[in-house]
């Protein structure tokens, strides 16, 4: 029984590892949309503006 309650615990450590690993991942994809997004309509500002004081 015990060895099977340790058997349990680390099953659920694995997968409390692999969970964060996916979140980690995620967010890390979001961030960079994010930032692609930000970039692109800085960009676009930019050129509109440069283009109304021509």
């Amino acid at each position: 029984m015990t060895n099977t309650g340790e058997a349990n615990k680390e099953r659920n450590r694995e997968i409390a590892r692999n969970e964060e690993a996916k979140q980690v991942a995620g967010s890390t994809r979001v961030s960079i949309w994010a930032i692609a997004t930000a970039v692109i309509v800085g960009g676009l500002l930019f050129t509109l503006g440069w283009l109304a004081l021509r």
